[in-house]
This record gives C-alpha cells, sequence and structure tokens, in this order.
C-alpha cells in the first residue's frame, strides 16, 4: 500500500523519521548510506554523507531516500529527488514521495 505525499508537506512528514538512506548510483553500482536529511530552501540538505556518494551526485545528480519505519510495523518514507553538491554536502530537489506500507 502507498500514499503520495504532497511534496509541501514534505517537511512536516519528515519529521516523524530518524535517520534514512541515501542511494546514489553511478557505472551501474548503487551505493547506500545512513543519513539524516532536513528541509533547506524547499528541498532537503544532506550533511556531509561521504566522499562517495558526493562523487556519485555530481557524476548521476538522481537519486534516492529511503526513510525506515519507526515502528513496527510501519510505514516507510521514500523520496526520490535531484541532488546537487554544495561543498560536501548534498542538496536535494525532490521530485516524488510516497508513505508505503509492505502488504503482510
Amino acid at each position: 500500500m502507498s500514499v503520495l505525499v504532497d511534496l509541501a508537506d514534505l517537511p512536516k512528514t519528515l519529521a516523524d523519521f530518524d535517520r534514512g538512506y541515501l542511494l546514489t548510483s553511478r557505472d551501474g553500482l548503487v551505493k547506500a548510506v545512513s543519513v539524516r536529511a532536513v528541509p533547506d530552501n524547499g528541498g532537503l540538505r544532506i550533511t556531509t554523507p561521504g566522499r562517495g556518494s558526493v562523487a556519485n551526485v555530481d557524476a548521476n545528480p538522481n537519486l534516492t531516500l529511503v526513510f525506515p519505519p519507526l515502528t513496527n510495523p510501519g510505514m516507510s518514507l521514500l523520496v526520490d529527488g535531484i541532488g546537487a553538491v554544495d561543498g560536501g554536502d548534498v542538496l536535494v530537489t525532490p521530485t516524488g514521495a510516497v508513505l508505503h506500507k509492505p502488504v503482510s
């Protein structure tokens, strides 16, 4: 089951989650790292996700953020976006978001 999240409501929705995972890719390989994302000027800022993730975003700006549920069972937050490198940080412009609960 999936529920679309209005991007205007994303900061409020994100407040219900803790750490998530940033998924980036380059040359056919996917990298996942644990991150915190905070609202920043209509987008999200990921502070210092690591050199590999920053290099991946620089080469391929398409990314996904996955925030697991804090309760079990619960809903995960999935955010697709376009990343931009800002020093050692990644700025994300969300392009879509859903709350997803696996079928039990």
